[in-house]
């Protein structure tokens, strides 16, 4: 117990006065992740801040370096878009589906041979069928093979 004057308590009314004041935070000192050394250091202090809870300071933060790493990696690792013979492939894989399957898709069992051997090309159509039931991004089977 902290006392001043006898018979008075100083603690009672401190306690109030901190309950009134505001809490104040350090700033975050995160900015754009531009080398390779500020991605490192993101990524660790990413994963101890992961288990932060939403709303929280370390949740702010842990928010605000997922946004920094992401765009670090979009600018720095740039992944190419597959062959689209190559995607159609590994979708097929994916599906189960037989080249049989496939010419229920685009069209006779032959031409559906030719596609995959990469003898005759994709056309609209086909890209378009594709693409609605398999699922493959347009922009994927329209690249050149």
């Amino acid at each position: 117990m902290i006392t001043g004057l006898p018979g008075y308590d100083l603690w009672e009314p401190m306690q109030h006065i901190i309950k009134l004041m505001p809490i104040k935070f350090k700033p975050m000192k995160w900015k754009l992740i531009k080398t390779e050394k500020e991605y490192q250091a993101a990524l660790q202090r990413m994963d101890e801040i992961m288990d932060a809870k939403k709303g929280s300071r370390e949740g702010d933060e842990l928010e605000l370096l997922s946004l920094l790493i992401e765009n670090y990696e979009k600018e720095q690792f740039i992944i190419e878009l597959p062959d689209p013979i190559d995607a159609i492939r590994f979708r097929m894989g994916q599906m189960g589906y037989k080249q049989k399957d496939l010419a229920e898709i685009i069209g006779l069992k032959s031409r559906v041979s030719e596609v995959l051997n990469k003898k005759r090309r994709l056309t609209l159509e086909m890209i378009r069928r594709i693409h609605e039931v398999l699922h493959i991004p347009t922009e994927v089977l329209i690249r050149e093979y």
